[in-house]
């Protein structure tokens, strides 16, 4: 009997699921760089901190179990797979963790994390995202054009705030809040940031991206393209880039949220309420 045809509904298939597990575990094996996960760390505990409420059944969807059992040892930490091992309404707290950019249905991991919510239970989600590494982007694409006349995929597509906000809604999360912050980072060179990014598990694991070693020539011209468009301007022998961070944050649904006011429901114009304030 033959397979059945894929669901037209199904989302299209982004990541090679195996490699990226490849990919995570061998950089746990060699020494893995968590830099970005303490900075992400600081950034969430800061923000937990300025809201008036005590989280005693958080949760955390991560690729990266290790750092994040130790960073929350209350928390019940699942892997960022395509069915979340999430309880339906059991965490007040669902933090997704550098993982949502992987995911080929992004709006599904965030229903799943909704779901697992009791009501007024705290969704947040951080990913990179806009900006990030556009350089480097940037400067493979050209190497590659130059020296083999083709373009093969070879990063992680990155959202847009606005386009990622929008996901919040979809998945029925109420109040939604999306903003990002930027951090600057700088390498010796092209090699090794590449290394930087595989020791972080976060090398090619494109569906489509292509199964052998690329070229060395393709690298070196990476590598002198980099160099020339992002150069450190306080050290001009290394090269500067930007991560742009995306911090996503909605709320399970709760009688006692604040609600919007029904279109039209307002008492007094706007153009009343600004002259108002000018007088």
């Amino acid at each position: 009997m033959s397979a059945p045809a894929p669901s037209s509904s199904a989302p299209p298939r982004l990541t090679d699921r195996p490699a990226l597990q490849r990919n995570r575990a061998r950089a746990a094996r060699t020494g893995r760089e968590d830099w970005l996960h303490a900075l992400v760390l600081d950034e969430i505990q800061d923000r937990l901190s300025e809201i008036n409420r005590r989280f005693t059944a958080p949760a955390v969807v991560t690729g990266h179990p290790a750092f994040w059992s130790a960073a929350m040892p209350g928390a019940r930490v699942v892997p960022d797979e395509a069915v979340l091992d999430l309880e339906q309404g059991a965490h007040d707290l669902v933090i997704h963790v550098l993982a949502l950019h992987w995911a080929d249905d992004p709006v599904g991991q965030i229903i799943q994390s909704a779901r697992a919510l009791v009501p007024d239970g705290l969704f947040m989600a951080v990913l990179p995202g806009g900006e990030t590494l556009a350089p480097l982007r940037a400067a493979l694409a050209q190497a590659e054009v130059e020296v083999t006349g083709g373009l093969s995929p070879r990063v992680v597509p990155l959202g847009e705030i606005r386009d990622l906000g929008a996901l919040l809604a979809r998945a029925g999360l109420a109040l939604p809040v999306a903003d990002q912050i930027s951090q600057k980072v700088s390498y010796r060179d092209f090699f090794h940031l590449a290394r930087d990014l595989r020791a972080m598990g976060e090398g090619n694991a494109l569906d489509r991206r292509l199964r052998h070693p690329t070229r060395r020539d393709v690298l070196l011209r990476a590598a002198q393209i980099l160099s020339d468009t992002a150069p450190d301007p306080q050290d001009p022998g290394r090269i500067r880039l930007e991560l742009e961070l995306m911090f996503l944050t909605g709320w399970a649904p709760a009688e006692n949220q604040p609600k919007p006011l029904r279109p039209g429901s307002a008492r007094k114009s706007l153009a009343e309420a600004l002259s108002q304030r000018t007088q």
